[in-house]
């Protein structure tokens, strides 16, 4: 139903800037929340930000608040995340993730709320 491909990892260093874009295909993408997450080495994924579906509302996990800004331009079905003043913690493998049919949260934070994944990008931020 559902089908996400997330673009723009790459190899950075300490304070640099990324955007990282999620392509999206299905003809309800504009009505389901956007969130990303991001899964470093050894880690457990773990939630970065989520924007609702009318692009109103956004949530951020306290690590990145205040660097990182997720948008969404739901006629191109894309979501995007501006990443800014990167730091080493930040390296992980980025997911983009849709609510489906059946989510209730306008900012859902929970990786058991999304119904769909992309693929991830990698993302390194070296000293």
């Amino acid at each position: 139903q559902v089908q996400l491909v997330e673009s723009g990892g790459g190899f950075v260093q300490v304070g640099d800037s990324l955007r990282l874009a999620c392509a999206a295909s299905g003809r309800t993408f504009s009505r389901y929340a956007m969130g990303w997450f991001r899964q470093a080495p050894g880690k457990e994924r773990e939630f970065v930000a989520v924007i609702s579906w009318t692009g109103d509302n956004t949530y951020y996990a306290d690590s990145v608040k205040g660097r990182f800004t997720i948008t969404r331009a739901n006629a191109k079905n894309t979501v995007s995340l501006q990443m800014n003043s990167l730091k080493p913690e930040d390296t992980a493998v980025y997911y983009c993730a849709a609510d489906g049919p059946s989510g209730t949260a306008v900012t859902p934070r929970r990786l058991s709320e999304y119904d769909y994944w992309g693929q991830g990008t990698q993302v390194t931020v070296s000293s």
